[in-house]
């Protein structure tokens, strides 16, 4: 039984909480937030006892009897948590994004190797329902040689975030980095996990809501050997509206991809169904009702944490592996600010 100490209280701590109730092997043994009031409210929400409710890292590690520990908390935070969690001797699950530079994500990596812990990001993306179906016609070659990949993610959130208006995640307003940072990490640990590791990218951001200080839009283009690809991404559009907006301000995220091969092109829509056009033109329907099931995807990655604690496995999203994944990202920064295309693996 894998004892897990959780870090954080806060917006997305409930996925975590939700999945480790639900996975046999692990049970929650402690949880630990600065501000009182989240961390009894979560706890109570969750049956958490009395006596397994700390304030901090320091106070859970000395009075809680903990394996593992899950950091759920702002970037910021990682270093300093993942220091103290690996000088404990515990195994640790952190919150993408993962750090706020290749140098500080680089260190955390090394102080776990140096420990003797393991370290995983917790980057869900890739084990929601549309993609691990993709993977899976793409292992199979369902599609054939790849020529082309488009990455299409829509919604119309950044525009409303308005002072007036309550957002679930209220600093995304003040972060300068946001797009491509917040969620980038998420769409690239996807591409890769789907594609691997691309040789080049050339970015284009752009900022549209005068509510933000960062940028909310921009398109990038990944090259390979005979296969280029183009992200398309915007929370500041209404291409895929459902509906009239409503309140509270709350995101709509819709993803679609069109992966085209010599065989085949694959189609994923933004209501989670997948499809696929052979060379004689026809569509059929391989997959459908794949949506985004956050919850589901933190249940399978926390679940694979588990599995590759138990048997030694590799971490599909270990703390190395991530470094890749901030490279593109910080990379898309540098391409945008520069103009220039970024190459990887020279």
């Amino acid at each position: 039984m894998w004892k897990i100490g959780v870090v954080g209280a806060g917006y997305w701590s409930e996925k975590h909480l939700k999945a480790w109730l639900r996975i046999e092997g692990a049970e929650i043994a402690g949880i630990c937030d600065l501000d009182r009031s989240k961390l009894v409210r979560k706890a109570e929400t969750y049956g958490i006892s009395m006596d397994s409710r700390y304030a901090s890292l320091d106070e859970m590690l000395a009075g809680a009897d903990v394996d593992v520990i899950d950091i759920i908390t702002a970037p910021d935070t990682h270093l300093e948590l993942v220091r103290t969690a690996a000088a404990a001797g515990k195994h640790i699950m952190c919150q993408k994004p993962f750090a706020r530079s290749l140098e500080e994500a680089q260190e955390m990596v090394e102080i776990c190797e140096a420990a003797g812990v393991r370290l995983m990001v917790t980057e869900n993306w890739r084990w929601m329902a549309p993609f691990q179906e993709i993977r899976k016609l793409l292992d199979r070659g369902a599609a054939g040689r790849l020529h082309t990949i488009r990455y299409i993610h829509t919604d119309y959130y950044s525009p409303r975030f308005a002072p007036e208006n309550v957002l679930p995640q209220p600093f995304f307003r003040e972060m300068p980095r946001m797009l491509f940072y917040e969620m980038g990490v998420h769409w690239y640990d996807t591409w890769r996990f789907l594609f691997g590791d691309p040789k080049r990218l050339y970015a284009e951001t752009q900022k549209f809501s005068p509510h933000i200080a960062g940028e909310d839009a921009g398109f990038v283009t990944l090259g390979y050997d005979g296969c280029i690809g183009l992200m398309d991404m915007s929370w500041a559009t209404r291409r895929d509206l459902p509906g009239p907006l409503e309140h509270p301000v709350l995101p709509n995220h819709l993803e679609q991809m069109i992966i085209e091969g010599d065989r085949a092109t694959l189609k994923l829509y933004g209501n989670g169904t997948i499809t696929m056009v052979d060379n004689k033109g026809m569509e059929t329907t391989v997959s459908a009702n794949n949506g985004l099931d956050f919850e589901e995807s933190h249940y399978r990655l926390q679940s694979h944490f588990i599995h590759c604690l138990d048997t030694g496995e590799a971490f599909q999203t270990s703390g190395r592996d991530n470094l890749k994944t901030l490279e593109l990202v910080f990379g898309t920064y540098r391409s945008a600010a520069e103009h220039q295309v970024i190459h990887f693996g020279d």
